[in-house]
């Protein structure tokens, strides 16, 4: 079998290496995380040939991994052109027009936190979210002058906030599914870590924004913003037809890359009806992003961006991320660490941490976050059985340290994105995600706190 190639000792030696190799290239060097991940992807294969593994049996790892990846590329790339599409149609700048007008600087943290919740949980998706929401809110804050690290940090924890305790959100049902509960229980149980997580992460936001010192110049500033948009894009309600079809569509659980294209095609309609320009200048504008010329620098920042071409950063990150996730996966690295952990557990708070350090550590070799719930959860499984610990346990944990963990990953598939959508990095709003990690955090303490449930003796830690 290939998980008995590798013993539990080595491949946690390996995995600590690679991340001290990334972590070292990011922080020290000050390098694009693509490197990095390569080296690993050639030191990794170099080690197989090494322990004599054929480099054909490699390659299909690799090739296996990169094709898990497929699906999440289309998304991204249909996504870059979404955001573009919806500035050449005059939706996004729409939406920063207005909220300028009656969003306080000093609330919009807190209100953009608040916002993509709501936005979330009705689409169940917080990809949607992000490129829509987030980036208008994104737009405004650059143009009232709040720090662009904070505002990342509030869309994010909003958006992810509102994807995990959605119904309709496909990492939501998946963690149920694999761990074997219903939605319902799932996100019954979840409400113990989510809620205080998301308060104190409100807490902290409004008093963030509280503590922000607003030039009253920028009152005068903002206005010039206005004025630059409105003279470069047709704004107007007609603009929002796009993202209420979108809107609805997910809401209809329509798979997602047919709704982005639907959302890029009326995208298109509203934009050439509105006059802000023909057929060529969209098809240009869906390969490249928007170009309008805007003498005011800021308005220009906020305005020109998207197509294409601006999500091959996170393309070209994410099929590197999956093609080494593969390789770890076919020499049975992944099995080998979940296998060791399982020896290590004894009783329910090891578990759930075990869990947790499963769900991280599968992330941040894999940046991927379904890969993330299902290798723990098939493999864990059993064991919360044979612990009699119930199976809600599981799927939270899956949740908070596998979908939420995603994020705060540079190589991963949510943080690669997140980061682009919004023009942060993210080793910038890291800092800023509150809701992120401390999830995580609670969901390992409830791991060990004594629960009790309606008419049974108290489960033993």
């Amino acid at each position: 079998m290939e998980s008995d190639f590798i013993r539990f000792r080595t491949s946690l030696i390996i995995l600590l290496a690679m991340l001290g190799t990334i972590f070292s290239c990011l922080f020290l060097i000050k390098t694009e995380p693509h490197l990095p991940l390569l080296l690993c992807v050639i030191l990794l294969a170099l080690f197989g040939i090494i322990k004599g593994k054929k480099w054909s049996s490699l390659e299909k790892g690799i090739v296996a991994g990169i094709q898990n990846g497929i699906q999440p590329i289309l998304v991204l790339a249909l996504i870059g052109m979404l955001i573009a599409a919806w500035m050449f149609s005059g939706t996004i700048p729409t939406v920063i027009h207005f909220s300028l007008s009656v969003i306080h600087p000093q609330y919009l943290l807190i209100t953009g936190l608040i916002s993509c919740m709501f936005v979330s949980m009705l689409v169940g998706s917080s990809f949607t979210t992000v490129s829509t929401v987030g980036v208008a809110l994104m737009g405004i804050a650059a143009a009232a002058g709040i720090p662009l690290e904070w505002a990342a940090g509030a869309v994010i924890c909003g958006a992810c906030f509102g994807d995990k305790m959605s119904p309709m959100s496909d990492t939501t049902n998946f963690a149920a599914g694999v761990a074997e509960v219903s939605i319902v229980e799932h996100i019954r149980h979840m409400t113990k870590t989510t809620i205080p997580a998301i308060i104190m992460t409100a807490i902290i936001f409004f008093i963030m924004g509280r503590s922000l010192s607003i030039d009253p110049a920028s009152s005068g500033q903002v206005q010039e913003i206005m004025k630059a948009i409105g003279d470069t894009v047709n704004t107007g309600w007609f603009t929002l037809l796009s993202p209420v079809l979108v809107v609805a569509l997910a809401v209809f659980r329509k798979p997602i890359i047919p709704t982005l294209i639907a959302g890029i095609a009326t995208a298109g309609v509203t934009g050439i009806l509105a006059g802000n320009g023909d057929f060529g200048s969209y098809m240009s504008v869906l390969q490249n992003g928007t170009k309008f010329e805007i003498a005011n620098e800021q308005a220009a920042s906020i305005l020109n961006r998207g197509g294409l071409q601006s999500m091959m950063w996170s393309i070209s990150l994410i099929m590197i991320a999956f093609a080494l996730g593969g390789l770890m996966e076919k020499l049975g690295i992944i099995q080998s660490l979940m296998n060791g952990l399982i020896q290590k557990v004894k009783n329910r708070g090891q578990l759930v941490a075990s869990t947790a350090a499963s769900s991280i550590s599968v992330n941040l070799a894999t940046g991927e976050q379904y890969m993330s719930i299902l290798i723990p959860g098939q493999s864990l499984k059993p064991l919360y059985s044979e612990r009699k610990v119930p199976n809600t346990f599981l799927s939270r944990t899956l949740e908070d340290a596998g979908t939420l963990v995603n994020p705060l990953i540079p190589w991963g598939v949510s943080g690669a994105f997140f980061a682009q959508s919004l023009g942060v990095d993210v080793i910038h709003y890291l800092p800023f995600a509150f809701f992120l990690y401390l999830s995580p955090v609670l969901t390992i303490l409830y791991g060990y706190l004594p629960e009790k449930k309606k008419g049974t003796p108290e489960i033993a830690a």
